[in-house]
């Protein structure tokens, strides 16, 4: 993304004049630091209020001394008076300063600042005879000299790219950008409460493991110097999580980084935020109630409803979220029924009719879950709990008693995007040990994303798990939703790039 829509390189001249503002600023700062007035000295500045509160408490706080900071963002000087706008954290509000209410010497440097240099202004809150909120400046420190430009109209560039890059920028020129930021704060935090009331403990783990498991994803490798041992970025929360099950921690979750080798587009990162969470004595259904009540709640809180609206389309999260199988959805959305389909080769055969290209390693549910991206995936738009997956395609997963060549899962799935996969987790340690033997063949077959045997955890299966139901949420997926966000990049403060050469 915004490898096509690259700003035109600047011309000589453009670089010239760029490099003269940047000299004017350079002098305005020495000028200062000669006569005592450094800047980059000041250590603190006592802010009372922000630009948003002031406007929202007007009447309480008319004719009342404030003080705020921030960034100047323009500035209109008319011979004794002049006006300036300050953006803070939570808008822009404008102040108004006269020369015979900061003096003289005050008032020609206020006429001498930039846009983009940080300020702190202490005055009285008044509405001008416009009848905008304002502040009648008393006094104005200069906090920080910006030795750069803004961006002229940085809101209309194409470029991308740079956004990304310079999210500094970014989040200075753009509200929006700052809003999308706050609003992911507090969903992270909302969820935190949630599950914090329902009593479950928020724990780490870690990242540089010895094996990379609990997802079909191919690790990142690193190498530690003072053991001379090789390490793997971890590519999930699973194993780890399970082991504090078995050590009788019953309710744990974990949000954080983890880090896959694959490729960029508009929903996948190299690293992103994954929320993991486990639950002793329950099992899959358990999890989507969980899941369902959860998000409904975090819509309600951040949003203040539960209809969320992507891209135009909206999402009705205050209904019952729909459950069907894998084996339903398919065959509504293909035609095609996986039950009446009892060989490999029977499977292989319907995938070449309905042109589903698969390898010659994959199994009938692996041809199964190929149907489910083809034909299934992009219909899933308003919340759908795809239940009951193969057991090829699911190694640390509870078998379903009565059918066990599927397994207790589910997937969530809304605008036709998955946001949740859940398990009821699998605590037999023979049947595991077998299902990691099945996944190291895949593994020896090609399968780069397969999973190799951790000894470790099995020693804890071994120990004892309980019956345990455990789901994964991409946060970063959850946060374009509930902000209406085009891509994960929006959504990621600073999202890996290429590098600019």
């Amino acid at each position: 993304m915004g490898e096509n829509n690259r700003e035109a390189v600047p011309t000589q001249e453009q670089a010239t004049e760029l490099s003269e503002l940047q000299q004017i600023r350079r002098d305005k700062l020495t000028a200062l630091q000669e006569r005592g007035a450094n800047p980059f000295v000041i250590t603190k500045y006592d802010q009372t209020h922000h630009s948003a509160e002031i406007k929202e408490n007007y009447d309480a706080l008319e004719g009342k001394n404030v003080s705020i900071a921030g960034r100047v963002m323009a500035k209109n000087i008319m011979g004794k008076a002049s006006f300036c706008r300050v953006q803070d954290l939570q808008g822009i509000i404008q102040c108004y300063v006269a020369r015979d209410s900061i003096g003289q010497e005050a008032y020609a440097d206020f006429k001498k600042l930039d846009i983009g240099d940080i300020i702190g202004v202490s005055g009285f809150v008044f509405k001008t005879k416009t009848g905008e909120i304002s502040v009648h400046a008393e006094n104005i420190t200069l906090l920080s000299k910006s030795l750069r430009s803004l961006p002229e109209k940085y809101h209309g560039l194409t470029n991308t790219d740079l956004r990304y890059r310079q999210r500094y920028v970014d989040l200075i020129m753009n509200q929006d950008v700052r809003d999308t930021f706050v609003k992911r704060s507090q969903i992270i935090s909302c969820i935190r409460r949630y599950l914090d009331n329902l009593g479950f403990l928020e724990v780490e783990t870690p990242m540089l493991v010895q094996n990379a498991g609990g997802a079909a994803a191919r690790p990142f490798l690193t190498h530690f110097n003072a053991l001379d041992q090789d390490l793997k970025l971890r590519i999930s929360l699973e194993l780890y999580l399970k082991r504090l099950i078995v050590g009788g921690m019953e309710k744990v979750y974990e949000i954080g980084r983890v880090f896959r080798n694959e490729g960029m587009d508009t929903r996948h990162n190299p690293e992103f935020t994954l929320m993991e969470l486990y639950q002793a004595y329950t099992d899959y259904h358990g999890m989507m109630d969980l899941t369902e009540n959860m998000y409904r709640h975090v819509a309600q809180e951040v949003l203040g409803t539960t209809t969320v609206v992507y891209n135009g389309v909206e999402m009705d999260w205050g209904k019952p979220f729909t459950r069907l199988s894998m084996l339903d959805a398919v065959k509504r959305y293909s035609g095609v029924d996986f039950r009446e389909i009892h060989s490999l080769e029977e499977a292989r055969a319907a995938a070449k009719a309905h042109g589903v290209e698969y390898e010659e390693r994959h199994q009938k549910g692996d041809i199964l879950n190929l149907f489910f991206d083809a034909f299934v995936e992009e219909h899933l738009v308003q919340p759908t709990f795809i239940i009951d997956h193969p057991v090829e395609i699911s190694p640390l997963t509870k078998r379903k008693p009565e059918d066990p060549d599927y397994v207790e899962r589910f997937e969530l799935y809304m605008n036709g995007w998955e946001m949740a996969n859940a398990y009821s987790e699998l605590n037999d340690p023979i049947d595991q040990r077998e299902r990691f033997r099945a996944q190291e063949e895949m593994l020896a077959k090609g399968d780069e994303e397969a999973n190799t045997t951790d000894e470790d955890f099995m020693n804890a299966l071994e120990i004892g798990m309980p019956p345990t139901g455990g789901i994964g949420y991409g946060i970063d997926r959850l946060c374009m939703l509930l902000t209406d966000s085009a891509a994960i990049r929006d959504v990621l403060l600073f999202p890996t790039m290429k590098p600019i050469d």
